[in-house]
């Protein structure tokens, strides 16, 4: 176990390494750090040329894992994710060849670019740690992570992704365009900033006892009562036809510790669950029909998170 000054240590020279490779934007790094600290994966979703893959990459690369980068495509197949089973004619036996998909970090880009029956090929992987072939099961190597990227739905050539497959994301996240400091920076630089240019600060053992000490962090009754109190509200707007699933209600609880235990805390408070109900839960509820002809769906959910939070009494 990490001694609180190490495992603090760890995280600010995380952090560090991702906002060199993601400029001016400590909010967007933070959210991903609480991520991957919680056992979780990030959907990356904004319009391109933000940096949606260069943060995914910054993050496997600050990590001493193994990584993989799978550009998904309109004609992939689920086997191009998973691996297949091939007849060995010398052994006369069947062997398995894993897919990308067997890697600590599986950066999914442009995942919406695939057919739902290719996304559907990593509801397992995502929920289970493991892949099922042919009948057989393969566990997944620890640490296991995936981050996605996608355009919005609305572009040329996407697939929405399904409720099933958004509720697997622990925290959905938009990078947006940078201030005007920031991108003069990114401007002026001669070469372009990429994640793979990062070099590992925290190594595979690091990160497993870093998700270890923050299951450990303490969370009160009445602050689980208070997201339970959320949770129950988007089951019964009147605007919403899928409210957040006791999936997404764990995913808060585990999202809450990771960023208490990042501010150096051993404990949660109200505003920590304020600051990350929106990323967690927004992509987890659907507008129903009639409410979605008024506006954006991504833009009415995060409205009708925002109303809640301001109905729902904050413990004291």
């Amino acid at each position: 176990m990490l001694a609180a000054p190490v495992a603090q240590s760890r995280l600010n020279e995380l952090e560090a390494a991702l906002n060199s490779a993601i400029r001016g934007k400590p909010d967007v790094v933070r959210l991903s750090v609480v991520c991957l600290l919680a056992r979780g994966h990030l959907l990356i979703e904004d319009v391109p040329g933000v940096g949606k893959t260069t943060l995914a990459q910054a993050m496997a690369r600050s990590v001493q894992c193994r990584f993989h980068r799978l550009q998904f495509t309109s004609d992939m197949l689920p086997s191009d994710v998973l691996g297949v089973t091939i007849y060995n004619a010398g052994a006369q036996e069947f062997e398995f060849k894993q897919g990308p998909v067997f890697t600590n970090f599986l950066l999914a880009d442009e995942i919406n670019r695939a057919t739902p029956k290719t996304q559907s090929a990593l509801l397992e992987a995502m929920n289970e740690l493991q892949v099922t072939i042919d009948g057989r099961s393969y566990p997944l190597e620890q640490p296991f992570m995936v981050l996605a990227t996608q355009n919005p739905v609305e572009h040329h050539g996407t697939y929405p992704l399904p409720e099933s497959q958004l509720d697997r994301f622990l925290m959905r996240i938009r990078i947006g365009y940078p201030d005007r400091g920031a991108e003069r920076e990114i401007v002026r630089c001669r070469e372009a900033a990429h994640g793979e240019t990062l070099e590992a600060v925290v190594s595979s053992e690091d990160l497993l006892q870093l998700q270890e000490q923050v299951s450990r962090v303490t969370v009160d009754d009445a602050l689980v009562d208070y997201m339970l109190a959320i949770v129950d509200k988007t089951r019964a707007h009147e605007s919403l036809a899928l409210g957040v699933s006791p999936r997404g209600a764990q995913a808060l609880y585990r999202a809450a510790q990771a960023l208490a235990m990042i501010d150096g805390r051993d404990y949660v408070i109200p505003d920590d669950i304020k600051r990350l109900a929106i990323p967690v839960f927004a992509h987890r509820i659907s507008i129903n029909a009639r409410a979605s002809l008024a506006q954006r769906s991504t833009e009415l959910s995060e409205r009708i998170l925002q109303e809640i939070l301001t109905l729902v009494e904050v413990p004291l």
